[in-house]
């Protein structure tokens, strides 16, 4: 099996069938890729209590000169009562909270700016970050057969550095990582909005979650083992980093992974995704069946289907020919394409569709078709962030000059 190796490296939502990832290589190669740094914010410096375990909130409350239940009581505080200031946690003393406040202790919750709400019920929120950035989560209900579920497409970075060509994310630049809290608050705001729990967590909003992973299996964790929400629960997406798939079964979570893969070969992959150019098909699927048999998830794909780009029967059938040639154990989740201003790419008929779906499914590849959510509340991934932050985070003056990031892929 190939090991890759590369310098260090500083994200379409769909509830019912999400989406999978993959990575490595066999043959030696070194590619470049430029992405933005990775801007340092206030948070970065700053102690937040979002986010912390039960045994970390009791050792903060020992620091303090506190009793060590002090410490459940922050937990029951964060994450059942969902309290956003430190002020307002009556159930500890007034002295303890002051104590808090003056060691530089916060919740760690930011404000809604603005909430959209869709005719099928699906809600997006932009929330307004401490250095004043705009990051997207939408919650998605669904009433399946009698079980309601409420799905929590969550962000993981400010923009998204990859700019793949039909994304709304891409057009609008990149600003930064998110920190663990600043993800795990948008399931916390959805929750909030809903007044019911969220059931299913994907990381699916924003950005390119391998590029964040400390910062997304952190709050991973925390969205386990504090909000309680199941492993099984948790889909994490992405478009392909290399080396990452292969860090991330090491952990052998038990969530999905949903790979973005929109083309069933390299040539018109790299048309779509530009940063395939460093990550090859066999690669990715190489650790796509490496993530399958570390962790024994089914690894998911989502194929974002554009009008007369890669539609057709015959695309299908490269698709399922290529499924085939890595194993079993995948699914394969069609994405209608979800209109943006000013991309030249168009929603194919829903002939079209049916007949990809078709082709694959008589080759014996599991398929879904994602059903549409959220249309008029611009819940495609990015749409909602433009309409209010129309400069390119690119372009602002806190983000320098883009280094190159060499990643060298190695036998």
């Amino acid at each position: 099996m190939a090991a890759l190796r590369h310098a260090p490296l500083a994200r379409t939502i769909q509830f019912r069938a999400l989406t999978m990832a993959c990575s490595s290589t066999s043959v030696e190669t070194t590619a470049r890729v430029t992405l933005p740094p990775v801007k340092n914010s206030k948070s970065d410096t700053r102690r937040v209590l979002l986010g912390m375990s039960e045994m970390d909130l009791q050792q903060v409350a020992v620091e303090l000169g506190q009793e060590k239940y002090r410490g459940k009581q922050l937990h029951h505080l964060l994450y059942k009562r969902k309290v956003r200031e430190l002020q307002d946690f009556n159930q500890v003393p007034l002295a303890f909270r002051n104590e808090l406040e003056e060691a530089g202790w916060s919740v760690g919750r930011s404000p809604i700016f603005k909430e959209v709400t869709a005719a099928d019920g699906t809600v997006k929120l932009l929330i307004k970050l401490e250095d004043n950035r705009l990051v997207e989560t939408v919650g998605i209900p669904v009433d399946d057969k009698g079980s309601p579920r409420l799905t929590a497409c969550v962000s993981s970075q400010v923009g998204c550095p990859l700019r793949c060509s039909f994304c709304a994310t891409g057009k609008g630049g990149f600003s930064r990582n998110l920190k663990s809290h600043e993800i795990v608050e948008q399931v916390l705001a959805i929750e909030e909005i809903f007044k019911r729990r969220v059931t299913n967590v994907v990381f699916m909003g924003m950005g390119e979650p391998m590029l964040n992973l400390k910062e997304v299996l952190d709050a991973h964790r925390c969205l386990n083992k504090d909000i309680q929400i199941g492993q099984r629960m948790i889909t994490i997406s992405t478009v392909g980093v290399p080396n990452t798939i292969r860090r991330l079964a090491s952990h052998k979570l038990q969530s999905t992974l949903a790979l973005s893969l929109h083309a069933p070969n390299q040539k018109l992959r790299e048309t779509i995704v530009p940063s395939a150019k460093s990550y090859p098909l066999d690669a990715i699927m190489e650790d796509c069946k490496h993530y399958f048999d570390e962790t024994s998830r089914r690894v998911s794909f989502e194929y974002t289907l554009l009008a007369g780009i890669n539609d057709t029967a015959d695309h299908a059938i490269e698709l399922a020919e290529l499924l085939r040639k890595w194993g079993s154990g995948y699914h394969v989740n069609l994405i209608p394409f979800n209109p943006i201003e000013g991309s030249e790419y168009k929603r194919p008929y829903r002939k079209a569709i049916d007949a990809f779906s078709a082709a694959l499914e008589s080759r014996k590849v599991t398929v879904s078709v994602r059903q549409t959510r959220g249309l008029d509340a611009g819940a495609a991934c990015g749409q909602l962030r433009n309409e209010f932050q129309k400069t390119p985070l690119l372009a602002d003056a806190g983000v320098q000059d883009s280094p190159e990031l060499e990643m060298a892929v190695a036998s």
